[in-house]
C-alpha cells in the first residue's frame, strides 16, 4: 500500500477566476490542475485547483507575487 500524498486545493468565489488562476498557472509554469471541488470543502464555485502539498509549500510564494486571485488553501 503506498502512502497517500497531501493535495493543497485552492478554491474560488467564482468559475472565471478559477480559469484565469489556470491560465496563469501554466504561464509560469506552477503544477497542478482544475478539479472538481472535493466533498468535504464548501466554496463559492465548483472548481479548484489541486497540487501537491509539498508544491504549494515551493510555489506559495510566487502566487502571491503574481497577486493571482483564490479564496481559500484546504489541505487534504
Amino acid at each position: 500500500m503506498r502512502d497517500k500524498k497531501k493535495s493543497a486545493i485552492l478554491t474560488f468565489q467564482t468559475t472565471t477566476q478559477a480559469m484565469a488562476f489556470e491560465k496563469q498557472c501554466k504561464n509560469y509554469g506552477i503544477p497542478g490542475r482544475l478539479i472538481p471541488i472535493p466533498k468535504e470543502i464548501k466554496a463559492g464555485c465548483g472548481l479548484s485547483w489541486s497540487m501537491d502539498a509539498e508544491e504549494y509549500s515551493t510555489y506559495q510564494q510566487t502566487i502571491q507575487e503574481l497577486q493571482l486571485k483564490f479564496d481559500q488553501v484546504v489541505i487534504l
